[in-house]
């Protein structure tokens, strides 16, 4: 596998690890908007869909967004220390021809 394209994983891995909080909070709110249910983190409200109660669930994703207060700047921490050592990784290498 070439370098540039493991680092891009790694760091792609890492954007996705970090916002996926964030980006299941605003899913949980497009499924409810769609479906015209209420969502807040005030308390759970029930949206029935196809017979089923997903309130409890949405409820949580929502609530579940306020992780990303730690996991979006733990992951920017995470991907620029990656990409420090990647630096000085390639910069301490000896030269290629």
């Amino acid at each position: 596998m070439k370098p540039w394209l493991r680092h891009g994983l790694v760091l792609g891995i890492i954007v996705l690890l970090s916002a996926s909080p964030l980006l299941l909070a605003l899913l949980a709110g497009a499924f409810a908007q769609a479906n015209g249910c209420t969502l807040h983190e005030g308390n759970v409200h029930p949206c029935v869909v196809g017979g089923r109660d997903y309130g409890e669930t949405l409820y949580t994703l929502v609530v579940l967004g306020w992780l990303s207060l730690l996991t979006l700047p733990g992951g920017m921490l995470a991907a620029g220390v990656y990409l420090l050592v990647v630096w000085f990784r390639r910069a301490s290498s000896p030269a290629r021809e």
